[in-house]
C-alpha cells in the first residue's frame, strides 16, 4: 500500500468495558477461540490485542488481510465472521468505551446482520428517480417514504433493498440504501432484544423518514475524525465506508460525488449495482479513478459517466502493475475536507457504526417517536 503523507493514528487502542464485565468479553473470545490472541489490561477494563498478533493479523492497522492470515471463510460461516469482526475491534486504533458486555455484544450483532444485508442488496441506479415496493411504503414531500401503517418495519426494508425478497430492483441512492441496511440492523436486534425501541422505529417509520444528516446524528456513532484519522486500511466489517471522489469535474456529476459502501470482511466492499462482484480497496479506488475519463454531456447538456468507458478503462489499468500503483499513489490517500480539491485522495478519515441498542443503555433518541 502507497505511504500517506498526513499523519494517522498508529497506537493500539481498546475495547473498555466496566471492570467487573471484563470477564464477560473474556468469555466470548474465548468461545470463539480467540483467546490465543487477547491481551487483558484489568486495571484499565481494556481489551485489545497481543503484540505478535498485531504483527500477524493487522500489520501497521491493515485489517484487510486478516481473514486470510487466519484461513476464515466468512460467507460460508457466521462464526468466521464474528472473528475477523472481534479482531478488527481488538486491532482498534483508538479506545472505545462500551457501557456494558452487552452492548458490545449488540454491537457485534449489529454488524453481522449489516454484512449480511449488505450481501443481499441490489440496487437499479437511476439519479433521477425514487420509488419503493407498492403496498409497504409511501411518499409525501414532507415526510419522505415512510412505512405503511401496520406493515412490518423489517419487511418493507429488506422488499426495497433485497430483490429475493420483493422480485425487483428498486431506484435510489447508495447512499440511502446504506441508511436502510443500517435501519435494518438495528430493527432486527431491537426486536429481539428491546422491544420497546423496534417499537418506536416502526412508530418512528411510520411518522416521517430520518434522512441524510439527521439519520447520522440520531443512529450513528463516528470512529476516528478529521484531526485523527484512522489508519487507511483499518476496516471492521459492518463499517459504513465514505470513499471519495476527488475529482472537481467529475465530481459534479450526479450520483458520482463519491461511494457509499459497507466493509464485507475478507478484504471486499459492498457492490450495490454488481452485488456478485464486491471491490477491494483496490478496484475500489482505481474505479472511482476512471471516473474522470468517462464525463460525457447528454442530449440536455447534462454531465454524466459512461460506466462501459470506466470499465474498460479499470480493466486496463488493473492489467498494469505500474498504472496500478500510480493510480494508487494518488487515490490511497486521505480525503481532503469537504468541498477542497487538493491533493487528497479518496480514503475517509473515519467510520460509522450504530449507536447503543440495549434496555438502560440505549442513545437513540427518536425525533418522532
Amino acid at each position: 500500500m502507497s505511504a500517506l503523507v498526513e499523519q494517522v493514528t498508529t497506537e493500539l487502542g481498546q475495547l473498555q468495558l466496566p471492570r467487573q464485565e471484563l470477564a464477560r468479553g473474556v468469555d466470548a473470545l474465548r468461545t470463539l477461540g480467540l483467546d490465543p490472541y487477547l491481551r487483558q489490561v484489568p486495571e484499565q477494563g481494556g481489551l485489545t490485542l497481543l503484540p505478535q498478533a498485531v504483527q500477524q493479523l493487522a500489520p501497521g492497522h491493515d485489517t484487510t488481510g486478516l481473514s486470510q492470515a487466519l484461513g476464515l471463510d466468512t460467507e460460508a460461516s457466521e462464526a468466521d465472521l464474528q472473528r475477523e469482526i472481534w479482531l478488527a475491534l481488538l486491532a482498534t486504533p483508538l479506545q472505545q468505551s462500551f457501557p456494558s458486555f452487552a452492548e458490545l455484544a449488540a454491537a457485534v450483532r449489529m454488524r453481522v446482520n449489516i454484512v449480511h444485508a449488505a450481501r443481499k442488496t441490489a440496487l437499479a441506479f437511476q439519479t433521477s428517480v425514487a420509488e419503493r415496493p407498492a403496498g409497504l411504503w409511501t411518499y409525501a414531500r414532507e415526510t419522505g417514504f415512510t412505512v405503511q401503517p401496520g406493515c412490518s418495519l423489517i419487511d418493507a426494508l429488506e422488499r426495497a433493498t433485497q430483490p429475493e425478497r420483493s422480485g425487483q430492483l428498486y431506484d435510489f441512492s447508495c447512499y440511502r440504501a446504506t441508511e436502510y441496511v443500517i435501519l435494518l440492523a438495528i430493527a432486527q436486534e431491537a426486536k429481539l432484544h428491546h422491544p420497546a425501541l423496534y417499537a418506536r422505529l416502526q412508530l418512528q417509520s411510520e411518522r416521517r423518514a430520518v434522512m441524510s444528516g439527521r439519520f447520522h446524528d440520531v443512529f450513528l456513532r463516528e470512529l476516528g475524525s478529521t484531526e485523527a484519522p484512522l489508519p487507511p486500511a483499518y476496516y471492521v466489517p459492518g463499517d459504513r465506508v465514505w470513499f471519495r471522489n476527488p475529482d472537481p469535474a467529475s465530481s459534479d456529476v450526479s450520483g458520482y460525488e463519491g461511494s457509499w459502501v459497507f466493509y464485507l470482511g475478507q478484504g471486499l466492499f459492498c457492490n450495490f449495482w454488481k452485488r456478485d462482484q464486491p471491490f477491494t480497496l483496490r478496484s475500489k479506488c482505481v474505479e472511482i479513478y476512471h471516473w474522470r475519463d468517462a464525463v460525457y454531456l447528454d442530449a440536455e447538456g447534462e454531465p454524466r459517466i459512461d460506466e462501459a468507458r470506466v470499465t474498460e478503462h479499470v480493466q486496463r489499468t488493473l492489467s498494469d502493475a505500474r498504472a496500478t500503483e500510480a493510480v494508487l499513489a494518488t487515490m490511497l490517500r486521505l480525503r481532503d475536507p469537504a468541498r477542497q480539491y487538493l491533493d487528497g485522495g479518496c480514503i475517509d478519515r473515519t467510520r460509522e457504526s450504530p449507536r447503543w441498542v440495549c434496555p438502560g443503555s440505549s442513545d437513540i433518541q427518536l425525533p418522532d417517536a
